[in-house]
């Protein structure tokens, strides 16, 4: 929580600080959105695959919660965008550090028969932060006068708070370190990744591409005439659904198919990307954030429960791994392609590509059941 307030306070304002402070196109936004959110998935693979090695997950998690705290004040010094970049690539391979082996270590801990409720929960909290630090981006814009970067000085203090929490307060099991270390990317270890595991792969990929950067709802919201200072409850309304739906949907994930869960969250997203892409005021533009924030509240944990179920327990964090690794390629290419339609054909086709996306990850989801 501490570190996405950290985090969500920065960039909720920073495709406003880039476009507007710095001079940058949106079509390069979006290339730098996708770089920085696929860098820290693809490196996921590596840290999961680490954990699952040596059978331990703090020492990684404490690293990369380190990283993204130290680019914080980077933010509030950048005079270009080569050090804006710089620090969000290194900030997102923090992300991508700790994130398998966190959620490996709520996997191992977890009993299975409540293990869609704890994800839930995990992705809740998580969203907790997510929406009080735009929040209080907004505070402080209207209280300094759109200031950029003294809200990003004020961003570093939840940062450091939340390593300084995870170093002295959260401790490993003692189980985690009793095993011998084994390499868990050795051919014979992948085999035992089957056709179960490889279908949620598959699913998550597609229906990434149908899922791109969060920064073009904040883009979406200053087009049809929000106030700058205001564009960050746009992120507020979103991750306000997103943490109140994540853990009831969790807990449903747990006594009914994951499959129909997954299908309803795609066609809650084909609304969502209607009613942005038709959006004219506040009113539409709301509804239509509620629904992105719906959608991930359905999918986000629920897809961490599917990688958790049909992944080898001694293999969570490699599954992990893999998983967010194909996932970063997808993430890539659908902030790429969304600043290239946004650029070129306009705000309204982006978004009518991506119900397009997710219409085609509800129909390859619906074939590969059959």
């Amino acid at each position: 929580m501490l570190m996405d307030i950290s985090s969500e306070m920065i960039h909720s304002l920073l495709p406003l600080f880039l476009v507007g402070t710095l001079g940058i196109s949106v079509l390069a936004v979006g290339i730098i959105e996708g770089i920085a959110e696929s860098t820290a998935l693809i490196s996921k693979v590596f840290s999961g695959a680490l954990s699952d090695y040596l059978g331990k997950r703090k020492g990684l998690a404490v690293l990369g919660y380190a990283m993204g705290a130290l680019t914080k004040p980077v933010f509030a010094l950048a005079g270009g965008v080569g050090a804006v970049v710089a620090a969000r690539l290194i900030d997102r391979v923090g992300k991508g550090i700790r994130g398998a082996p966190r959620d490996a270590l709520v996997a191992d801990i977890t009993p299975p028969e409540v293990r869609g409720a704890a994800f839930g929960l995990r992705q809740s909290l998580d969203t907790v932060g997510a929406f009080s630090g735009p929040l209080l981006a907004t505070a402080l814009m209207l209280l300094w006068a759109n200031d950029f970067r003294a809200v990003f000085w004020v961003a570093v203090i939840p940062g450091v708070l939340a390593v300084v929490l995870l170093m002295v307060g959260i401790r490993e099991p003692k189980s985690a370190s009793e095993r011998k270390p084994t390499n868990p990317i050795r051919r014979e270890a992948l085999v035992r990744l089957d056709a179960r595991y490889w279908r949620v792969v598959g699913i998550g990929a597609v229906f990434t591409l149908a899922r791109f950067s969060e920064a073009f709802l904040v883009l979406r919201a200053s087009q049809v005439g929000v106030a700058v200072a205001w564009v960050p409850l746009v992120m507020v309304a979103m991750n306000l659904v997103y943490a109140a739906s994540a853990y009831p949907f969790g807990k449903l994930s747990d006594s009914m198919s994951h499959d129909k869960l997954l299908a309803l969250g795609m066609v809650v997203l084909i609304g969502a990307d209607l009613l942005l892409a038709s959006a004219s005021d506040w009113t539409l533009l709301l509804a239509g954030v509620a629904l992105w924030g719906v959608h991930m509240g359905m999918t986000q944990g629920l897809l961490a429960a599917m990688v958790a179920d049909t992944a080898p327990a001694d293999l969570r964090g490699t599954g992990f791994g893999l998983f967010n690794l194909v996932s970063g390629v997808a993430m890539l290419a659908a902030s790429v392609i969304a600043g290239v339609l946004w650029q070129y054909f306009g705000s309204i086709l982006t978004f009518q590509a991506g119900a397009g996306f997710a219409a085609l990850t509800l129909t390859g989801l619906l074939l590969s059941k059959r």
